[in-house]
């Protein structure tokens, strides 16, 4: 997936913030705000578990679509940008989980 392919959903799902709730479902999750959009996102990510652990591929890319979705929704719901996601993860390449996590760890 390219980066093109999130920065639109990002762009769409911003713009349904001035969609009318009556025709849309990504204004009825922001509406409801962060706390609803994160337990969905919960929910989300419960239902990607369940299928990775089926083992059937095509429930796999559906529920995985469904978390990215949903997170994209928690974001917009704070109104933090995915590219500034897209950007820590950037900085983050090249180096190692391991190193990653203990650079984290000390600056904390």
């Amino acid at each position: 997936m390219s980066d093109a392919v999130l920065l639109g959903l990002a762009a769409t799902i911003r713009e349904r913030r001035s969609a009318g709730a009556d025709k849309s479902y990504t204004r009825q999750l922001l509406d409801a705000g962060p706390s609803k959009c994160a337990k969905k996102l919960g929910e989300e990510a419960t239902e990607t578990v369940i299928a990775a652990l089926s083992e059937d591929d095509d429930a796999l890319r559906g529920e995985a679509a469904d978390l990215l979705y949903h997170l994209l929704v928690l974001l917009e719901s704070r109104r933090i940008d995915v590219a500034d996601v897209l950007k820590v993860l950037d900085a983050r390449s090249g180096q190692s989980g391991l190193e990653e996590k203990a650079a984290r760890s000390t600056s904390s």
